[in-house]
């Protein structure tokens, strides 16, 4: 569930109705999100209205959301009579003390931005909060109400006061400055320290809404690089390490390096699920053993019966392989170290994935990764036809694992692939595939989650179209040294700085038992 937040702008009001956008179309929020128009188009009212997004804390209901040009329109009503924390909210929003609206929702259709940007297409809303920090500038609560637009006496609101523990001298009594001063006192050190996050959140460098950390000296000499490229005075060269790479360059610091590998597991659908080690190592032997091992039944007269090692234990290899890559960045962007460095970051780590994304599914093993297809000791089980696949089949697939495997088992299959398999029905008329409960949660087939690989094969006579398994079975092996070279001269009268990036990566499955591929053949 995400949430966008934005500043609030209220009027005078007493009790009951408040109204204004919940949403504002084509906003960037601080979180990196953008809502479009048409978002919001199967929202249908009553929507809970919470406190500050707390579930158990619903303090009113939201009676009309409407799409209009600018954003979410919203009306609702404070239950200020049934609700105590509905009245003090009521109190706090009269004082400016709690300026916003804020949404809760699942994101449906998403689209994410080279510099990180998602643009919102549609989402499920779940709930709309009234909340103190504002996000997202041009919303605002543009009005607060009684339901039958009457005033109160200062006898009622001296007893709502009473209600909230404000009390005060009738004589001379003016309730209505009693309750924002009262208020405006209470809230006073919670303003302070939201001002003071606020000013932090809003400095140059801060990422996603938080405080810029501090960077390495060497990040910054690296950043300095990606920018001037080798006219770097002496100073700057010497924070730098000098890359072993072919191709040459300087190694990328650990924080580049680090994120460039975030966002790999952002993109990379292996990746997400696949085992993951990091090395300097030019590569690594890991020890395999027969998936029964050598444990046996004795007692205490019993001698242990000798194994054959070499049945049980063998070693494997995972050699990282090379892969490199460039990316061609405008001039006009030298300007800018942020945008130089998030560019970079976001054109390789795409690069990166596309090309192992290929290699994690059908590598030969020899100059790239072995891919999971390409293994010869991961066995087949027989579909039952050679051109279509049933649920009957796929249970009976499900079922020939392991109980240990298949309930931590994956489903992978392209596109094409997926749906077909999402139009099936089992013989109890319910779909055998079932969307994500969640945003960041998978889909589901058979009750498994199923994740879409687009080089896996399409469903043909004696294809393999998919693959189910415990994927900690598939190890995937990342050198941790990120080389770059820096190069303004070869595209120069095109106004370009072409930058070449190195890095080695291995990937091999150390337990094939954990595996199985349908075969389309009967």
């Amino acid at each position: 569930m995400q949430r966008l937040e934005f500043k609030a702008k209220v009027t005078a009001g007493l009790e009951g109705r408040i109204e204004g956008l919940a949403s504002v179309f084509g906003a960037l929020d601080r979180g990196g999100d953008v809502v479009h128009k048409g978002a919001f188009a199967s929202a249908k009212a009553p929507i809970p209205m919470l406190d500050s997004h707390h579930p158990d804390a619903p303090i009113g209901v939201w009676e009309e959301v409407t799409e209009t040009a600018d954003g979410l329109a919203v009306k609702g009503r404070l239950l200020v009579q049934e609700v105590p924390r509905a009245a003090e909210v009521l109190a706090l929003i009269e004082a400016g003390a709690m300026r916003g609206l804020s949404i809760g929702y699942i994101a449906r259709k998403a689209a994410r931005r080279a510099n990180g940007v998602r643009d919102l297409t549609a989402v499920e809303l779940v709930e709309i909060s009234v909340v103190a920090v504002p996000m997202c500038p041009g919303a605002d609560i543009s009005a607060v109400k009684s339901a039958e637009g009457e005033t109160m006496t200062k006898e009622e609101l001296a007893k709502m006061l009473a209600e909230l523990g404000i009390t005060a001298e009738q004589k001379a009594f003016d309730p209505a400055k009693a309750m924002a001063d009262a208020v405006a006192a209470a809230v006073a050190p919670v303003a302070a320290k939201l001002e003071e996050v606020e000013t932090k959140l809003n400095r140059p460098g801060g990422i996603g809404g938080a405080p810029a950390k501090e960077r390495s000296a060497e990040f910054k000499a690296f950043s300095a690089y990606l920018i001037r490229g080798p006219h770097l005075d002496q100073t700057e060269l010497k924070l730098l390490s000098v890359a072993s790479d072919p191709n040459g360059g300087y190694l990328a610091s650990p924080e580049f390096s680090s994120e460039v590998l975030r966002d790999l597991v952002d993109m990379s659908p292996m990746r997400s699920i696949a085992s993951i080690r990091g090395t300097n190592a030019p590569s690594v032997i890991y020890p395999t053993r027969k998936p029964m091992g050598n444990a046996t039944w004795d007692d205490d007269t019993t001698a242990e019966p000798e194994t054959s090692v070499t049945n049980i234990f063998g070693q494997l290899e995972i050699i990282p392989r090379g892969i490199s890559t460039f990316v061609d960045i405008p001039n006009t962007l030298l300007q800018d170290a942020p945008a130089v460095e998030a560019e970079v970051r976001a054109a390789l780590a795409e690069d990166f994935a596309k090309k192992e994304s290929v290699a994690f599914v059908n590598g030969d093993g020899i100059a790239a990764p072995e891919g999971l297809m390409t293994n010869a000791d991961i066995v087949s089980f027989n579909n039952g036809a050679t051109t279509f696949t049933s649920p009957d089949g796929l249970i009976k697939f499900l079922y020939s694992f392991a109980p240990s495997y298949r309930n931590r088992g994956v489903w992978a299959m392209n596109g094409t692939t997926l749906g077909i398999l999402r139009t099936m029905k089992g013989t109890d008329g319910q779909m055998i595939w079932q969307r994500s409960l969640a945003e960041g949660q998978p889909e589901t087939i058979l009750g498994r989650p199923v994740v879409e690989m687009i080089d896996m094969p399409d469903i043909a006579a004696n294809a393999t179209p998919i693959i189910y398994g415990d994927f900690s079975g598939y190890r995937i092996l990342d050198r941790l040294a990120l080389s770059m070279l820096v190069d303004p001269y070869s595209q120069a009268t095109l106004k370009r700085t072409r930058y070449h990036a190195g890095r080695r990566v291995g990937g091999r499955v150390i337990q094939a038992a954990k595996f199985k591929k349908l075969k389309m053949a009967v």
